[in-house]
This record gives structure tokens, C-alpha cells and sequence, in this order.
């Protein structure tokens, strides 16, 4: 998957490579994920307007995929660029303002450019075409909110219908209603928040993965913290493991009904690296969003200090909207390890090209 385009510029698109052919596909298929992360839609998300209406350009003919690269564009209609006039030369904190200078020596100070939260939406395309064949091969791929800022989602509560109802992505009546009160008390003190979202990816089979550099976890976790918000990543119990003695972490296998199972899901679906054929568990924790309204200590490109007050259309929190974004690059990776593993053996390779009556 490659992506392109920038917040303010004429679109954003993506190009997914190695897609196999002979798969149904249209935008009707990609926009019901675009929305869950179109901005305007929410009373805790950004007031900026967009369609997000994603155009297929290649790789897809008669309605089904030709095995050539699918290319994706959204066009960009709602932005304010005069609302960045005045951080052309200020670095602002928290943004990548600085360390894209520090790199290139130039950068698109509209809305952050390529390190934008809007290039996600391109992400959210591949993801949705991946998600597709994934649910086809009976393979459940959905994230959530758990939690916005000391807002925690009770499990008791849970409710998988609620995360497309709800406006925070909580499964959880109680904590939608708790975290939109403090979404907007920390909005009037011109402040943001943030929080962690959860992926679980069910009925994935056993084998996925390599045993040391290409682990799956390991892939699963560049591939959230890749998304621009994500400060941390942990799989299974992740950092709590490390509070736990061996006897309690480990999971106990068991026979059942023909079946290898375990008692506990502490790795998290993923054992070596491979996956296990259990829940794959993963939790992607992002920092509050960094464009708030109050004034903050900064730089400029001359290397003076100085002050400013960041105008336009923000998140006072990033999460609702990166939820299926994280859902779209654990589907992308999952489905990236499922075709990497038919290869894996030989007796696969010789039945895929066993010939008819031999």
C-alpha cells in the first residue's frame, strides 16, 4: 500500500499492489468505512467538512479486481488553507512542523501536509477493500474505543452494536455519555484529549506470521504505530505481562472436540511471533490531539521564540475517528501475512499447481 496526497491539496489517494484478482468490488463497498471516519459527522470531531467520496481509478474492471494495482483517489473540498497563513514560519508543538524542516528544508504548513490526520482517509480505502476478502474467508476484523481520557469502558457493558452508534466508538452507553461530557469540558478549556482504541481480529487461522524479523506482532504494531497519532501499541496483556509471573501469564493448551485451544488469551493471539488461531488482541494508545486552541510557547524557522494560538477546525480528540483506521491496517496486515503464508509449505504449492488427473 502506498499513500498520497496532502491535507490541503487537490486529493488524497492510495495504490494497493498485489491485490488478487476476482473479487466483486465497488465504491459501495469502500465509502460505509469512509464515513465512520469522515470529519463533520460528530459533535466531538472537527467542524471541517468533507465528502470523502472515494473514486476507483484502476484495477478493477467489470466490478471485479484484475490482480493489477488498485488506485483510489478522494478529492478535497473542505479545506481553509488561510486558517495556517499565519504558522507559515512557527513551529507549532506537538505537529511535525519542525522535523519536516530539520528533514527537508520545506513543508506544507496548510493543515500539516502530508503528516496530516487526513491522510488516513487513503489508509481507510485499502483497509475496507482488505476487510472485504477478509470477511469473505470468515474472518472478523472490528476496533473500538476503550477509552478517552479517564473514561474507560466498563466490559460488562459491552455491546459490539453499539461502536457504529455511539459517537465516541464506546461499546458502552455509560461511557459514551461520560467521555462526551469530558470531550467537551476539555473543548471549553481550548483543550484536547486522547485515548486507546482496541482490535480484535476473530477466526483468524494458525501459521501467520514469521519466527523473527517479520513476526506478526511485530508487523501489526509498525503498522498502527505508522498512524500519525499513535504514541504505543501492545498485544495481548502487553504491559501488564510484564507484572505477571510465568505460571499466570501462560496460556494452557487443551483439547476440545478435535481442536488445540487455550484456557487464557494473555499472548494475545500471537505466540513466536505466529499466530496461534486464537482472538488476535491488539491496543493502539494515541495522544491527545495536538492543534488546541490555547496559547502555546513556541519557535519559528529563524529559531526565535514565540508564541501562538493555533485558529481552524480541530479534533479535541483524534480517537472516534482512528478507530477504523486502525481496524483498515490491521485488516491490510492481516490479509498482507494470510497471502505471504500460502508459500509457506511445500504440500501448498503443490496442490495449488497439481494438475488436473495427475
Amino acid at each position: 500500500m502506498t499513500t498520497f496526497g496532502e491535507s490541503h491539496g487537490e486529493a488524497l489517494g492510495c495504490v494497493l499492489d498485489g491485490f488478487p484478482a476476482g473479487m466483486k468490488l465497488s465504491e459501495k463497498d469502500i465509502q460505509p468505512y469512509l464515513n465512520r471516519r469522515r470529519p463533520g459527522t460528530r459533535s466531538v470531531s472537527t467542524k471541517r467538512t468533507e465528502e470523502d467520496k472515494v473514486e476507483i481509478l484502476s484495477g478493477v474492471f467489470q466490478g471485479v479486481t484484475t490482480g493489477a494495482p488498485i488506485a483510489m483517489i478522494i478529492r478535497n473540498k473542505g479545506a481553509n488553507s488561510k486558517d495556517y497563513d499565519a504558522l507559515k514560519h512557527t513551529y507549532r508543538p506537538g505537529h511535525a512542523d519542525y522535523t519536516f524542516d530539520a528533514k527537508y528544508a520545506i513543508r506544507d504548513y496548510r493543515g500539516g501536509g502530508r503528516s496530516s490526520g487526513r491522510e488516513t482517509a487513503a489508509r481507510v480505502c485499502a483497509g475496507a477493500v482488505c476487510m472485504k476478502l477478509l470477511k469473505e474467508m470468515g474472518i472478523d476484523v472490528y476496533a473500538y474505543t476503550v477509552s478517552i481520557g479517564d473514561t474507560i469502558v466498563n466490559p460488562d457493558r459491552f455491546d459490539r452494536k453499539l461502536i457504529l452508534k455511539t459517537e465516541t466508538c464506546m461499546p458502552d452507553k455509560v461511557a459514551d455519555a461520560e467521555a462526551k461530557s469530558a470531550i467537551a469540558a476539555a473543548a471549553k478549556l481550548k483543550d484536547s484529549l486522547g485515548g486507546v482504541i482496541a482490535c480484535a481480529m476473530e477466526n483468524v487461522p494458525a501459521g501467520l506470521g514469521d519466527p523473527v524479523f517479520e513476526k506478526l506482532d511485530a508487523s501489526l504494531t509498525k503498522a498502527v504505530m505508522s498512524i500519525g497519532a499513535a504514541k504505543a501499541v501492545e498485544i495481548g496483556r502487553g504491559i501488564y505481562g510484564a507484572f505477571m509471573d510465568g505460571a499466570a501469564f501462560n496460556d494452557a493448551f487443551v483439547e476440545e472436540d478435535g481442536e488445540i485451544k487455550k484456557v487464557t488469551n494473555n499472548a494475545g493471539g500471537i505466540l513466536g511471533g505466529i499466530s496461534d488461531g486464537d482472538t488476535i488482541l491488539l491496543r493502539a494508545f494515541f495522544k491527545p490531539t495536538p492543534s488546541i486552541a490555547m496559547p502555546q510557547k513556541s519557535v519559528n524557522d529563524k529559531g526565535k521564540n514565540t508564541s501562538l494560538t493555533i485558529k481552524g477546525r480541530h479534533d479535541p480528540v483524534i480517537v472516534p475517528r482512528a478507530v477504523v483506521v486502525v481496524e483498515s491496517m490491521c485488516a491490510f496486515t492481516l490479509l498482507d501475512a494470510l497471502l505471504l503464508n500460502m508459500s509457506a509449505k511445500a504440500s501448498n504449492v503443490k496442490t495449488f499447481y497439481a494438475r488436473p488427473n495427475s
